[in-house]
């Protein structure tokens, strides 16, 4: 009988130990930064994220594309993408000639080093869209074209050249 109050006694001191440890300033504090990582832990989980994509539009319609070397579809198309910058656009249509151009993708200011981490905590989507339209020149075959065209060109790559021939 003792043994079991003196268990007694010595849970219930155990109780008043703990209870006034509880109230510690150290263990509020400790408490609160344990409620705010939580929290933050919680809004960070419900925090935004981007997505980026790029629409390629060609004139004629059905232009197989490449971005930087890798066929992504043929016009109109929307591709996701990780990084801004530059990018080479290569287009192919049937009776057209091929287009060998590049595209930029310039970042948005939400999407800027600096404030991307405030944008990132904001609980939405956001979306970065990036439109590139090409106008691709149909095939001339005709030779005289051709040799007038070329006789341009040399004109305005070298305009003290040779003079032009008959």
């Amino acid at each position: 009988m003792i043994s079991r109050i003196g268990r007694q006694i010595g849970y219930t001191s155990l109780m008043v130990c703990v209870a006034r440890r509880m109230t510690s300033p150290d263990f509020v504090r400790a408490g609160r930064f344990v409620l705010i990582a939580v929290l933050v832990g919680q809004f960070a989980a419900m925090a935004g994220c981007v997505r980026r994509t790029i629409t390629i539009t060609s004139e004629p319609e059905g232009a197989l594309v490449w971005l930087n070397d890798r066929e992504v579809g043929r016009t109109p198309v929307t591709v996701d993408f990780l990084y801004y910058g530059r990018y080479d656009v290569r287009l192919q249509a049937e009776g057209y000639q091929p287009k060998m151009t590049s595209g930029r993708a310039k970042a948005p200011v939400w999407d800027m080093v600096g404030v991307d981490l405030a944008a990132e905590l904001i609980p939405t989507e956001f979306h970065s869209k990036v439109e590139w339209h090409y106008e691709m020149e149909p095939i001339d075959d005709d030779p005289v074209h051709v040799i007038d065209r070329a006789r341009r060109m040399r004109d305005e790559l070298d305009p003290g050249g040779p003079p032009a021939g008959p």
